[in-house]
């Protein structure tokens, strides 16, 4: 099989590496790629991942048989829907069915229409309104872009104040430009975050695994939210019993329930969860593509062949298939650009790269990175890179994955250093 994986960040390098392994893969390519990515696949910088006409070109150009759809901002525009019409097979749901990542709204409302468990909520179109709430609430509260902001559209603020800060920049200074003319506001939930992951082809469902994914800048989950400064998995707090409740409570009702809407969700539902401490799950967001950094943990841990499992769920055939089986933990740690999630300088000369991986269980995905004119990787993005590590147990991997950590170097570095603590602690 010809496999076209579209995006160029950490998620797209770790599906590449994984779907490069399979048996059934003839060629791997990817769209635009990245120089980090070259090992694994054929890249094509020139093609864009939201550029339906071009992405439909190239893959009849070169007679491809699967499209993985990486980011979220192709799905939520409806590259599936496009290129499905074309007669393609895509990993990656339609238009209609991406609404679960591309609204906070519609996915807040969608789950109150099917009782799935989350956080009470209010939603607002006016920063007047949204202010006057955040007021007569009092106490803490999470702030949400209604639209995609790269992960870092949320705010958890602690009283009114906070509150008020996040809806000025959100809807007063636009921060995340057309993504904050709406926002939800919520209870603050409680608990430990944990990402879990389904693939489904509109009907069946085939579990994954779960992780547990480090979204603040800083050491002890303080500063800002970003798109994920490391992850590892298994993620401890997650035991078989929450899982089971996990699918019977929200993955098998969220497929039914878009199903029965008229958008059969196919591809993978990545549901972002908090466990309280009573054990209750409860649904913080969904979203509709594998997340980033938690991939590049789980691909380190997926045993066996990937491809067989995505294909299957894009042409409609996943009843009957098992799921698949994980093996040991996995810790990834992002190394980031000075100022990330905020302004950042890239152009960076990156040392280490090859020290780090001399370790046969490190894997250094690339996020944010390109060659210079001297052949250097050089940074080229907030997060530059997502250093990952596999071990018999999370202490291991975590060992493994800052002993690599310690090889690499770029000026303004920025790392936080307790990815995983709450799994080697438990």
């Amino acid at each position: 099989m010809r496999v076209l994986i579209l995006g160029s960040g950490g998620r797209e390098h770790a599906l590449a590496w994984k779907l490069a392994q399979s048996p059934h893969a003839t060629r791997v390519l990817a769209a635009p790629g990245s120089d980090g990515m070259a090992r694994e696949a054929q890249c094509f910088p020139a093609v864009a991942a939201g550029d339906a006409d071009a992405v439909l070109a190239l893959a009849r150009r070169e007679q491809v048989d699967l499209v993985v759809v990486g980011p979220e901002d192709p799905l939520v525009a409806g590259i599936a829907d496009r290129l499905r019409d074309a007669g393609l097979a895509v990993f990656g749901p339609s238009r209609a069915a991406a609404q679960l990542e591309g609204s906070k709204s519609f996915a807040k409302e969608f789950m109150q229409r099917h009782a799935i468990p989350t956080a009470a909520f209010a939603v607002f179109d006016t920063l007047e309104a949204a202010r006057a709430y955040v007021r007569k609430l009092g106490g803490p509260c999470v702030v949400k872009a209604d639209g995609l902001a790269a992960g870092k559209g949320v705010a958890v603020c602690d009283g009114p104040a906070d509150a008020e800060r996040a809806l000025g920049e959100i809807m007063g200074e636009r921060r995340f430009g057309a993504a904050g003319a709406r926002v939800v506001v919520e209870e603050r939930l409680v608990g430990q975050e944990v990402s879990y992951y389904a693939i489904s082809d509109g009907h069946s469902i085939v579990p994954l695994a779960g992780a547990q994914d480090h979204k603040r800048a800083l050491d002890g989950d303080r500063g800002e939210n970003t798109g994920g400064m490391g992850a590892y998995s298994p993620a401890l707090v997650f035991t078989p019993a929450i899982e089971k409740r996990v699918l019977e409570e929200i993955v098998y009702p969220a497929i039914r329930g878009m199903d029965a809407e008229g958008a059969p969700f196919r591809g993978v539902l990545f549901v972002g969860l908090m466990i309280e401490a009573n054990g209750t799950p409860k649904v913080v967001e969904f979203n509709v593509r594998f997340g980033d950094p938690e991939t590049q943990v789980l691909m380190l841990r997926l045993e066996g062949d990937l491809l067989p499992l995505l294909d299957a769920a894009a042409r409609g055939r996943l009843e009957g298939v098992a799921a698949p089986e994980w093996h040991g933990a996995a810790v990834c740690v992002a190394l980031a650009s000075g100022g990330y999630p905020r302004a950042y300088a890239t152009g960076k000369v990156i040392a280490g790269l090859a020290e780090a991986e001399r370790d046969p269980d490190v894997l250094v995905f690339h996020a944010g990175t390109r060659r210079d004119d001297a052949g250097r990787f050089v940074s080229a993005g907030g997060r530059v890179l997502g250093v990952t590590a596999r071990g018999a147990t999370v202490a291991e991997a975590q060992r493994r994955a800052y002993a690599a950590c310690a090889q690499i170097s770029f000026e303004a570095m920025q790392l936080r250093r307790d990815i995983a603590a709450r799994g080697v602690l438990a």
